[in-house]
């Protein structure tokens, strides 16, 4: 049986987290779940409060924010979003284990945070050409898009390289990467 501690997994955008986390759930069924996050952003169609975000108004968001009660938050375009505390502890209460997919300065935000302690595995590609050509890949990205992606990428990568991670995980092939991110998983 897997540790029961929140499990951050963090990468560059196009390194394949998605793809490593889609894998472990399908292998893995009711073992972990995803939190469900606060935005500020309106929902979409479809969209459920509670299942697919917690919507919240920006007032209602900041006081959250003031009373700790985010264990990492960010802003993206207008909207802000965030993690709480307590959708934290709803799923552990479950008995499952929690996933958080989450970007650089949340990772940051998490590791000053000393009220939780999970277990942080950074996905890295290859080589920032492999990333480059993932992203390109993709078709959905313009230039400037790309650029600034693999900017981000080159930051992340630093900070994971500089940082006392529990495991990083080179995704240079899927099959391989997801066996050392499930081997991680399931050491403890």
């Amino acid at each position: 049986m897997p540790s029961s501690r929140p499990l951050v997994i963090s990468g560059p955008s196009g390194v394949g987290k998605g793809s490593l986390i889609d894998k472990l759930f399908t292998a893995h069924p009711d073992t972990f779940s995803f939190t469900v996050s606060h935005t500020t952003r309106k929902p979409r169609a479809g969209e459920v409060d509670g299942k697919s975000y917690f919507f919240a108004t920006h007032e209602e968001f900041d006081a959250l924010v003031a009373e700790n009660g985010f264990v990492e938050h960010a802003v993206f375009g207008s909207n802000k979003y965030g993690t709480s505390h307590r959708t934290i502890t709803e799923q552990t209460a479950k008995g499952l284990i929690v996933v958080l997919d989450i970007e650089m300065n949340g990772v940051r935000q998490m590791k000053a945070n000393p009220s939780i302690d999970p277990r942080y595995v950074f996905i890295q590609p290859p080589s920032m050409a492999v990333l480059e050509s993932r992203l390109r890949g993709r078709g959905t990205e313009s230039e400037e898009d790309v650029q600034r992606r693999l900017a981000q990428a080159a930051a992340e990568l630093e900070f994971a390289n500089a940082q006392t991670g529990d495991k990083i995980i080179v995704n240079d092939d899927l099959e391989t990467a997801y066996r050392e991110l499930e081997e991680f998983v399931f050491q403890e």
